[in-house]
């Protein structure tokens, strides 16, 4: 509701181009109302799209220049003036003009001579009526805020369990916090170039550092084997994944739901060698696609037990030509070619986000 109709009167503007008549209006309703006046049409929008607007209009249609009509239309096409209520007051009595006024937005239509009590009801109504409206407005804007400000506390609580568990798995390697914050960022900037909706690219945002969550579950003389792993510690190192999906699965939360699908499946392959499912192409869900380049490229520019770390230039090469190890056919062809387009974005990334620079392979 306007400040001023909770702290005075409600304020009328009448609208005329005869003197007498905003002279009679004003009479009859100054009692009541805080009443203001104007005599031409480029006046009343003035005064309607002014700090204090009136609560109501009764305006004239015959006026020079500008119309009541034309007034009208202007003031329902500026979202400023467009709930303000308007009365036609008007000598013309045919059911065509009647009809036209209402059309462009009118609540009602009184014809001249007037009736004061008629006006004097007329006006009551319609203020009663604009009060109800402004009430149900101000009390949706308030649910609004409110509901904006719950989903925003459970967002929140959503993204406080996120952080807590990414930390859970960090304890174990101290390269994993500026791992899981580059992978945030490839993986947001991959999904916007995709053409990805807002929600999806804030989601994979925050799931994706939950990508390797399931390691919790692997043991550290296996985890952290400075050398290479046998076959039997192989097959227990990919379970992380099934270990990282259940740990997320079954979560109402749509971030961890993500999270869960992404620590499923970001071993997958296009081609359908990866694990632990052997899934193909789309049968692997987008998120995970993304998740896939995003953290090949992180392993190869960092420092592993089994090789060294590579720069940006070597990375950028074994993922787009292959190298035997890596092929460009184990990426979905889509996130592959903006990956290619984009791929400074990841060296700026992993530049920005690395806490302790392991010197490059070949550089000095």
């Amino acid at each position: 509701m306007n400040d001023h109709a909770t702290t005075q009167s409600p304020i009328i503007l009448v609208v005329d181009d005869t003197p007498d008549n905003l002279l009679m209006m004003s009479d009859l309703l100054a009692d009541q109302y805080k009443v203001k006046v104007a005599n031409c049409g480029e006046r009343a929008l003035q005064i309607a799209r002014s700090a204090s607007p009136p609560d109501l209009i009764l305006l004239d249609i015959m006026m020079p220049e500008m119309d009541g009509y034309e007034v009208c239309r202007q003031l329902q096409r500026d979202p400023k003036t467009a709930k303000i209520p308007v009365i036609f007051l008007t000598a013309r009595s045919e059911v065509e003009d009647e009809e036209r006024g209402l059309e462009l937005g009118a609540v009602d239509y009184i014809t001249k001579p007037i009736s004061p009590p008629i006006v004097m009801a007329r006006v009551k109504s319609q203020l009663a009526l604009k009060a109800v409206a402004d009430f149900l407005h101000d009390k949706n804007k308030f649910l609004e805020l409110e509901v904006a400000r719950r989903t925003h506390e459970v967002l929140e609580g959503s993204l406080e369990t996120i952080f807590t568990m990414t930390r859970a798995a960090e304890h174990k390697d101290e390269d994993t916090g500026a791992h899981v914050q580059r992978i945030s960022h490839y993986s947001r900037d991959l999904a916007r170039l995709l053409g990805q909706e807002k929600e999806f690219v804030d989601r994979i945002f925050f799931a994706s550092p939950m990508h390797d969550i399931g390691k919790i579950g692997i043991p550290d003389v296996i985890l952290l084997k400075p050398g290479a792993l046998t076959p039997d510690e192989w097959t227990i190192m990919k379970g992380h994944a099934a270990i990282g999906a259940k740990i997320l699965g079954d979560s109402k939360s749509p971030h961890l739901q993500m999270g869960a699908e992404i620590a499923q499946n970001h071993h997958e392959r296009w081609d359908g060698g990866g694990y632990p499912n052997g899934k193909q192409g789309e049968a692997i869900p987008l998120a995970a696609r993304i998740m896939n380049i995003c953290d090949v490229y992180d392993a190869l520019r960092s420092k592993r037990p089994y090789k060294p770390a590579f720069d940006h230039q070597k990375a950028v090469d074994i993922i787009t030509r292959g190298d035997g190890r890596t092929q460009p056919e184990h990426f979905d062809p889509d996130v592959l070619a903006a990956f290619k387009d984009s791929h400074a974005l990841f060296r700026d990334t992993f530049e920005a986000h690395t806490a302790s620079l392991h010197p490059p392979a070949g550089t000095t």
